[in-house]
């Protein structure tokens, strides 16, 4: 299980709960071990956790790990959590345990989890607004706040920055007691301070943090950030080697991934085989780039991806050529218009359209589309190429 995909719905990642170190990373690897089922979960399925994927995972060692697992049986079981839950009769505020039910096997260092009803469709029917990283990104964190804090910038990864998060619900979002850090100066050197260093070192991201106020006082913060510069790989194939090998694999960056999710989504093979009803092209753009994370999957599209220009021919014998970021771009109201209008007529975006929906309906819904930072992002290369 060494590295992995985790994938939480946004509900998830934005909720308030106080979990420490070893509790955040044992809910980690059994979202992973979730995803890895491929059949999907349900609030019975029983999910295993070996301590030895716990001491690989996060660089203990094995008493380290047989001690996290043993004291989860009783301190997880407790653990709840609350989040925001969207109904046709409003917005409501869910509490739920994490798990309901946990098992330590002494003889086999064996954890087995159950995940509560609430938290099963938040890990696995994901077909809408949710965010993924890969497990290797927070293995190096040592402070409970510092993963919170992480996992909450990365779900505005797209545009880059988050809104004025207020204080109060940013202390609770980090898992912050009402009784701690009660002072300001105490909450930014044993929780802001530590855990921006800790991302800064450890993880992809450079953060910077801005303080906002109302008169004298701090009334919340935002944070800016960007991605690392990715050290250019020398990824060669060899010509000889069969892509349907079990092993076979190239690993792409994360601007590669976008760029050929982004082609593959507009492939119309790949979207009446992979596409979920009702489901957004960005958020489609968006799985499929997970999607190229996993070996299976990768080898499952390569033939794909070689027809999009992705194979041994172009990298067989030069470096990758580094591929901007999609990322938004600042339009005036006459852009937006043109733009909107010109799209409503390319079959590109036909998928998009609404049956029955008029093309100038269509080119007015597209509009506040092109002026959103979120959604402008799954026709970055059309807006890029037009602007």
């Amino acid at each position: 299980m060494k590295g992995g995909l985790v994938v939480k719905d946004n509900a998830l990642m934005n909720a308030s709960y106080n979990l420490e170190v070893t509790e955040q990373r044992l809910i980690l690897l059994a979202i992973i071990s979730a995803r890895e089922t491929g059949k999907g979960i349900t609030a019975d399925s029983k999910l295993e956790i070996h301590a030895s994927d716990y001491a690989k995972q996060f660089n203990v060692t094995k008493e380290g790990a047989y001690k996290a697992l043993k004291e989860a049986v009783n301190n997880l079981f407790d653990r709840q959590f609350s989040f925001q839950e969207e109904t046709s009769k409003g917005i409501g505020i869910v509490r739920s345990r994490w798990v309901s039910r946990i098992k330590y096997i002494d003889d086999s260092a064996l954890l087995e989890i159950t995940f509560a009803p609430d938290v099963v469709p938040l890990i696995t029917r994901l077909e809408k607004h949710f965010t993924s990283y890969q497990i290797n990104q927070v293995s190096g964190l040592t402070g409970k706040y510092a993963i919170r804090l992480y996992e909450l910038l990365i779900t505005w990864r797209e545009v880059g920055k988050t809104p004025i998060l207020k204080l109060a619900d940013f202390r609770s979002q980090l898992g912050v007691e009402p009784n701690e850090y009660k002072a300001m100066n105490h909450f930014k050197s044993r929780v802001l301070e530590p855990s921006l260093q800790q991302i800064n070192e450890k993880t992809d991201i450079k953060v910077k943090v801005e303080q906002h106020k109302n008169g004298r006082s701090i009334s919340g913060f935002s944070f800016r950030f960007k991605q690392k510069p990715q050290p250019k790989v020398e990824q060669k194939i060899d010509p000889k080697r069969d892509p349907n090998t079990p092993d076979f694999f190239v690993e792409m960056t994360d601007a590669q991934r976008h760029l050929f999710a982004h082609k593959l989504s507009e492939m119309p093979e790949v979207g009446s085989e992979y596409a979920e009803i009702g489901e957004s092209a960005e958020d489609f753009t968006k799985r499929l780039a997970d999607m190229l994370l996993e070996p299976k999957k990768f080898r499952m599209f390569y033939p794909l991806l070689e027809q999009l220009g992705f194979g041994s021919k172009k990298i067989q014998s030069a470096s990758i050529k580094q591929v901007d970021e999609p990322k938004f771009i600042e339009l005036q109201n006459m852009q937006v218009n043109g733009l909107s209008y010109h799209m409503s007529r390319d079959k590109k975006f036909a998928h998009l359209k609404l049956e029955n929906e008029s093309l100038d309906d269509f080119a007015r819904r597209l509009r506040p589309m092109l002026k959103d930072p979120k959604q402008q992002i799954q026709f970055y290369d059309y807006v890029n190429a037009k602007k």
